[in-house]
């Protein structure tokens, strides 16, 4: 193995590399102000914005949960890799030839590279043997579901041959170990020896956001398959079906741009929808729609919380009508409220699945599928009430019950009445009597155990003024922004160190370094001060705001990785030059005033005739100090 990379090649590939670009791929990112965008964070589970990213500092940070750092270990984090791992990731993104200590190569052997490595070969290998004689099988399903060559070729449909070891003997001519292949989900153990675990099967490959192959579903072909219909690649350090969602590589882009997603529930029905122009359509592999494929899809979807629903996402699951769909659909409803986004059900007629659609009646008729959605609500709602005997009494107030609660569920206040209205009419009763029904389970709802979100008081001495910062309970002592005193002078300091930690090199020198040794009033803001005035000499540094951290006591930390991320007070035609040196100039005045207003207090103790040396000294020193203001102000 080489050794480690060479420190020059990191910093550069860091500098090289717009940290909003690689976030992109995760999350759906927005502007917040100079220089800053933010998004819903991936490390955990929220509903309003608090990650933020801004890739002139190449940092990103999350109010909400902490989470900080730079690109290397946004991929890390992400992807589970090593640092060096995410390093190499990030070069081979920009083309970028990595030097090693030992003069080594790019190592291919950490545990991920390898795996990915693996599978993109297995792939490549699957694709490759779709034109053989033996294929015949998986061409002739693929043609009788309408996807021709080019269908095949987009999405990488292969097939693998009907070997215990064609594809075990390929990969070890590739020089990959028995070991990898079965820790890739690859081969599967035998008695004697490792077999090919996809045998006779059509071959469809998992990805990841970024296009990494990272498992296969296949599908059974022959009759002498004793195997399941459907067999994926098992748990593996790189695939997680409860994580994955198939075709969301293709999906990603076109669901930031429509904040919609469509949940099917095949592979072949993710073709179908992306062929007819469903582009936005994706589906679980193996497992149902659940925790972990929604925290995939918020940041994407930009999925926050907000006051007016209507304006959010949408998410639109198609079910089977049998009572498998019925009952996957109740599983997707149980997880609805996770979702700022409104929830729909598209339920194709005749009890065809997206991808017989399009074969029946063609391209328009998948279109027409999911424009003509019904409102999961109201789905669920007449689900309940089709259990019903509704031509009874007992059986119409036993649908009322069961109804009421799916109503009072409902987070927009406005279609919570009209659901109400509906619910009477389809149950021929007086829409107060089940207003009342609802009220009553709500108020069971809130009696229920249930987790408390953290929101920030709507006043008091915590609430901050600084533009698009998340609204977030603070719940340790370790410094934040969150608790700076909300006044101008505590503004001005914090706004001046954001300034020199963000755009280090905007203002000049000499500026920022009177700013560095400037009087704070708050103590917090004047530890990351003097942490700054510690790492003056590593103001031209790359990563300036790390240089800093490393000065810095652990408990301010936090606080300087928010200052380094947090969104700049928006100036309309201004650049950011005029901005840095703008406020930095406004803190070395307000200092300098602090020094005169000094200076002249103590000339006026001081008695010319009894130290006429000390009054001396302290005149030189006040006209010191106004020509200062005079050069600051360019008098």
């Amino acid at each position: 193995m080489p050794g480690l990379i060479q420190r020059n090649d990191i910093d550069e590939v860091r500098s090289r590399v717009n940290i909003a670009d690689v976030v992109g791929d995760y999350v759906t990112l927005k502007g917040a102000g100079i220089g800053s965008m933010k998004g819903l964070c991936p490390f955990h589970d929220e509903r309003s914005p608090s990650f933020h990213v801004r890739p002139q500092v190449g940092r990103y940070h999350c109010f909400g949960c902490g989470e900080d750092g730079d690109v290397f270990s946004f991929i890390q984090k992400t992807d589970h890799t090593t640092f060096q791992e995410a390093v190499e990731r990030m070069a081979a993104r920009i083309n970028f030839t990595l030097h090693y200590e030992d003069g080594g190569q790019a190592s291919d052997h950490g545990n991920r590279a390898r795996l990915l490595a693996a599978n993109e070969a297995a792939r490549e290998f699957f694709v490759e043997h779709l034109t053989a004689a033996d294929a015949d099988p998986g061409r002739r399903f693929l043609g009788e579901r309408g996807f021709d060559p080019a269908a095949a070729a987009h999405f990488g449909v292969g097939f693998a041959p009907k070997s215990f070891d064609a594809l075990r003997s390929h990969l070890k001519g590739r020089g990959f170990t028995e070991e990898e292949l079965v820790t890739a989900g690859l081969l599967s153990h035998g008695d004697r020896n490792a077999y090919d675990r996809f045998r006779g099967r059509l071959i469809w490959p998992i990805r990841d956001v970024t296009g990494a192959t990272i498992g296969f579903g296949a599908r059974k072909l022959l009759e002498d398959d004793n195997g399941p219909k459907y067999l994926n690649t098992p748990e593996t350090p790189i695939y997680h079906k409860s994580q994955v969602l198939y075709g969301l590589d293709l999906a990603r882009r076109a669901i930031s741009k429509d904040k919609r997603v469509v949940i099917v529930e095949g592979y072949t029905d993710v073709m179908a929808c992306h062929l007819a122009g469903v582009t936005t359509a994706v589906a679980t592999c193996g497992t149902s729609f659940g925790v972990d494929h929604i925290k995939v899809l918020r940041p994407m979807l930009g999925d926050s919380r907000g006051s007016d629903v209507s304006a959010a996402g949408e998410v639109v699951f198609t079910f089977d009508p049998d009572e498998a769909g019925q009952r996957a659909a109740s599983r997707a409803f149980a997880e609805e409220q996770r979702f700022a986004a409104q929830t729909f059900v598209a339920v194709a007629p005749d009890g065809l699945d997206p991808c017989d659609l399009r074969l029946n009646r063609g391209d328009d008729a998948v279109r027409r599928l999911v424009e003509g959605k019904r409102p999961m609500f109201e789905f669920m709602i007449k689900r309940v009430l089709a259990g019903h005997d509704l031509e009874t009494v007992e059986g119409r107030v036993a649908a009322l019950r069961a109804s009421a609660p799916v109503v009072a569920g409902i987070r927009d206040v406005s279609m919570t009445q009209g659901y109400v209205r509906s619910l009477a009419g389809w149950l021929g009763l007086d829409p107060p009597e089940v207003q009342t029904a609802v009220d009553s389970a709500r108020r069971a709802a809130a009696h229920a155990p249930k987790a408390v979100e953290r929101l920030a008081p709507s006043s008091g001495p915590n609430r901050q003024s600084i533009t698009s910062l998340p609204e977030v309970v603070v719940v340790d002592e370790r410094a934040s922004i969150l608790r700076l005193p909300d006044d101008p002078s505590t503004r001005l300091e914090r706004d001046a160190l954001m300034a020199i930690l963000q755009h280090p090199q905007s203002a000049p020198r000499e500026l920022t370094v009177q700013a560095a040794f400037a009087q704070m009033s708050d103590g917090s803001l004047s530890t990351v001060r003097d942490a700054i005035a510690a790492t003056l000499d590593s103001l031209d540094v790359q990563d300036f705001v790390s240089a800093v951290l490393e000065q810095t006591p652990a408990p301010f930390a936090p606080l300087v990785k928010e200052l380094a991320v947090g969104p700049l007070p928006e100036r309309e035609g201004s650049d950011m030059v005029l901005y840095c040196t703008g406020v930095l100039s406004s803190l070395v005045e307000r200092d300098l005033l602090h020094q005169k207003a000094e200076l002249l207090g103590r000339m006026h103790r001081t008695d010319a005739k009894d130290d006429p040396e000390a009054r001396r000294e302290l005149e030189l020193k006040l006209v010191q100090v106004e020509s200062a203001r005079r050069l600051l102000r360019n008098e």
